[in-house]
């Protein structure tokens, strides 16, 4: 660092005089060092955020998905790229959707700029375009309640997903709190006014997802009956999120009549054997964005692709008995065959039935809803179940001689086109025992 200074030095030394020459090198010694330590810092963060990288498993996957960036533009979303990731990020993932979609929303049909169709709020909300990651996504802003339009019970077993992008930087203000919660209508409208102040007044249960910077995010789960506490959680850490905003996270939550489960991504972060009260159907899913003192341009919480499915899916049973099985769960990025890594749940469960009875030979026949061409929907089926077959043999050491593919494309929807449920219900692939 003294050669790097006396450098310096010579090239200045002729404009200062004497006494501006002490001044002087005193500045550019704390300057240097201040450089040299920002340097530093910047290495050791790098050397971390690798270490850890290795550490979660990150880069190992063999199937590896590619975000698609084809969507319109919007300014919200700060020019960042989405990590590249396989179906293996989510590797100790063992969540499963319900059988029976109930109630699915992405806002295709949806006009840009305005409140999705029979949603409800007491604020604002828009549906918008990110420039890096595909469809449409609803902007949702602090201090406000977010109704679904949905009309239908969920059932005493179900689940719900949804993706969140929370732009989030710090700029010293606590982050607002992000909240997403099921309750029970009773017999009053499932977008009823009185939901906007008060979504207890009946039954319910909730999540709320306060972000932090530097690993220190946290998560507490309450729930309610008849508008008096039912049950309330500790604070539980969730150290990754701060690593996720800018980009999609999964949000999973599974209700098997008083239990309660929820996953972030792929880490299952609260199991409440009587989280939920008895007795009461839910039927309505909410969200909420608390107070924060940041100004709406340095902030964004988006959702998008909600789906709330009823029933508890069988794998086992269905494939060995019955001799099929069909799922909407194997997802993957809008018109490509790239698998969504939180498809690697139901893959995990049908590559150990494949293992234990290692006598069955299957076909896997991926089906499309009737958006796009027919030529053009039956070969993205067929790659579809190309690429879950690639993923049971390469990731799961499934014999490649025990597996068959085709594609049906639109031809043999299981549900109406014209609703969103319907094309959710569509976009399918089964397996078949031979």
């Amino acid at each position: 660092m003294n050669k790097i200074i006396f450098l310096l030095l010579l090239l200045v030394a002729p404009a200062l005089t004497q006494a501006q020459l002490g001044g002087f090198m005193n500045k550019v010694k704390n300057k240097v060092s201040s450089k040299a330590n920002q340097r530093l810092d910047a290495k050791v963060d790098k050397a971390i955020d690798k270490g850890l990288d290795e550490a979660e498993g990150k880069g190992s996957g063999t199937a590896v998905a590619e975000k698609n960036s084809n969507s319109n533009t919007a300014s919200e979303v700060e020019d960042k790229q989405p990590e590249t990731t396989g179906v293996n990020a989510f590797s100790k993932y063992d969540f499963i959707p319900g059988k029976e979609i109930v109630y699915y929303d992405n806002f295709e049909q949806d006009a840009l700029a305005e409140l999705p169709a029979g949603w409800n709020t007491n604020g604002s909300g828009e549906v918008v375009t990110l420039d890096k990651f595909p469809g449409k996504w609803l902007r949702i802003h602090k201090g406000f309640v977010y109704l679904t339009a949905n009309e239908k019970e969920f059932s005493e077993n179900f689940t719900a997903e949804f993706d969140v992008v929370m732009q989030l930087k710090n700029n010293g203000w606590m982050f607002p709190v992000f909240s997403v919660g099921l309750f029970s209508a009773g017999t009053e409208s499932t977008t009823d006014n009185s939901f906007l102040k008060n979504y207890n007044s009946n039954s319910a249960v909730a999540a709320h997802i306060y972000p932090g910077s530097y690993n220190n995010s946290r998560l507490v789960v309450e729930s309610y009956d008849d508008n008096k506490p039912y049950f309330n959680s500790d604070s539980k850490e969730y150290a990754p999120l701060d690593k996720y905003y800018g980009k999609p996270v999964h949000i999973a939550i599974q209700v098997q009549k008083q239990r309660f489960r929820i996953w972030i991504n792929e880490t299952k972060a609260f199991d409440v054997p009587k989280g939920v009260p008895a007795g009461k159907m839910m039927n309505q899913l909410f969200f909420k964005v608390g107070s924060t003192n940041y100004p709406e341009e340095q902030y964004g919480m988006y959702i998008s692709n909600i789906k709330v499915a009823k029933g508890v899916e069988d794998t086992r049973h269905r494939l060995v008995e019955e001799g099929k099985f069909s799922t909407t769960a194997i997802l993957f990025d809008v018109n490509t065959a790239t698998l969504k890594p939180e498809s690697f749940g139901v893959i995990k469960e049908i590559a150990g039935v494949l293992k234990e009875h290692s006598n069955i030979r299957i076909s896997i026949t991926g089906h499309t809803d009737s958006d796009g061409t027919d030529a053009a929907n039956l070969t993205l089926s067929q790659k579809r179940a190309a690429a879950v077959k690639e993923v049971l043999v390469k990731d799961f050491s499934i014999e490649e001689t025990r597996i068959q593919t085709d594609g049906k494309g639109e031809t043999i929807p299981m549900a109406d086109n014209k609703t969103k449920e319907g094309k959710a219900a569509n976009r399918r692939v089964e397996f078949v025992k031979l």
